[in-house]
């Protein structure tokens, strides 16, 4: 046994490893944010955890949107002028598109780490694009679902000895 509680000596996940398989000689399946492992066979209360997925985006959206909202009214409270309210519509209407291709791209195929700290801040400012890819791709998969499925059926098995 081991000295930190809920750990045994085989390792935080118990004798079955990470995915639940004793004894299971191929890859593991990657988690996915909110689904765990529960992709792969869509058990576990996969159903209801992409209804819970694409309900919470979806709330995500409206909140997103209202926030935005507001901050459209506090630069006509503080009269910037049009030209500055035009821009900052326009920067949040191009971060948004630009974040949700991007976004939607990256659930057909892995992004390089370099591109995505490159991309952080127009992530961040296009977040209501992000939370729309993420809404529409749970109505159809878990998102990510189908590059994990692909990565974790193209991965050669290994074989204990």
């Amino acid at each position: 046994m081991s000295d930190k509680p809920g750990t045994t000596s085989a390792g935080p996940a118990g004798p079955a490893g990470p995915a639940g398989r004793a004894g299971s000689a191929g890859p593991r399946p990657e988690p996915i944010r909110f689904f765990g492992t529960t992709w792969v066979d869509h058990g576990g209360g996969y159903a209801v955890r992409r209804a819970a997925v694409t309900i919470g985006s979806l709330v995500a959206i409206a909140v997103s949107c209202l926030v935005l909202r507001f901050a459209y009214e506090g630069l006509e409270i503080a009269a910037v002028g049009g030209f500055v309210t035009g821009l900052v519509v326009v920067m949040f209407a191009v971060c948004s598109a630009l974040a949700f291709r991007h976004t939607w791209a990256g659930y057909t195929k892995r992004h390089a780490p370099d591109s995505q700290s490159a991309l952080r801040g127009l992530l961040t400012i296009g977040f209501v694009g992000t939370l729309t890819a993420y809404f529409f791709r749970s109505l159809t998969e878990a998102p990510g679902e189908g590059l994990h499925r692909k990565e974790h059926e193209t991965t050669p098995h290994r074989t204990r000895n």
